[in-house]
């Protein structure tokens, strides 16, 4: 189990906090440690929240998170900071959201990184980490293992991404529907994960097909069986899929085939034995479909 280490400031906004801590509460395998330098620690919304004053011992499967903070308020003394520096030495992710960017650049984390905060942050955040390279108008930005989001609600998004990333973006794509939350992605670059992306719409009868996709891609899945386990006709199904995701059930499939596929030949596997460990028979079919994805 993964521990995701909360790192506190007096001031501290609920939501920053709580949208990360929902979603890795939600997704599996993560244990939730809230450190800070005194307890209680006061929050803007005025509720005050327990948390330890020693650090757990980490890994570099663990993630240290620094929620943000009203502006002008927050402070982390150099011990501290430079746990979080250590942490990300030794391999592990650092993620921040809103103003708590600030923390990661006095940690010496954003220097000749690509970085984000609260648009209403982002010229003073330029300001006082001039080696850093601050983007704007995106939901949050990943650079070497150093995640950092924009503002309020956008921890949401940063914390799926990072679920996404350990567990896969069909987990991700489950925590976000019991959530009530859409899916999103980065805004500045394209969406990566097509479960991700096609997650935008309402159907729920779509869902809970994308969900017998998204598990089984690899597998033969006939559209009559989809349709028997939605409850619709064939011809239905299709109708709504398309309507709601742009592709038919089959299309879809085979895009998930296709990304898998270049995860994998990414991590050194050959284009036929990526081939076959995606469901197809043999790397013709692939080739076909990536020459296609790369001509659209």
């Amino acid at each position: 189990m993964s521990q995701v280490v909360f790192v506190l400031t007096p001031q501290v906004h609920l939501l920053d906090l709580a949208g990360p801590a929902q979603v890795f509460s939600t997704a599996p395998g993560y244990q939730l440690r809230y450190v800070a330098e005194a307890s209680p620690v006061p929050t803007w919304q005025g509720v005050a929240l327990q948390a330890d004053l020693d650090w757990p011992a980490l890994t570099t499967d663990d993630l240290v998170l620094v929620p943000g903070w009203r502006d002008g308020h927050g402070y982390f003394a150099p011990a501290t900071l430079e746990r979080i520096t250590a942490h990300h030495t030794a391999g592990g992710t650092v993620a921040s959201v809103c103003a708590g960017a600030d923390a990661l650049g006095r940690a010496g984390l954003l220097d000749g990184r690509r970085c984000t905060t609260h648009h209403d942050l982002q010229d003073q955040l330029a300001r006082r980490h001039p080696a850093a390279t601050v983007v704007r108008d995106v939901l949050y930005v990943a650079d070497d293992r150093v995640v950092t989001s924009a503002g309020i609600a956008s921890g949401i998004d940063l914390a799926l991404h990072l679920v996404a990333l350990r567990h896969g973006p069909a987990v991700a794509a489950r925590v976000a529907r019991e959530m009530v939350v859409y899916a999103r992605r980065n805004g500045d670059e394209r969406q990566h994960s097509a479960m991700l992306r096609h997650r935008a719409h309402l159907s729920d009868v779509v869902h809970r097909v994308q969900d017998r996709i998204d598990a089984g891609f690899a597998e033969p899945l006939r559209l009559g069986e989809l349709a028997a386990d939605a409850g619709v006709s064939e011809r239905t199904l299709t109708r709504l899929f398309t309507a709601a995701t742009g592709r038919t059930p089959l299309r879809y499939q085979q895009l998930l085939r296709v990304e898998r596929a270049e995860y994998l030949i990414g991590h050194g596997s050959t284009v036929e034995a990526a081939a076959r460990a995606v469901g197809f028979g043999d790397a013709r079919m692939l080739r076909r479909l990536r020459a296609r994805s790369l001509s659209a």
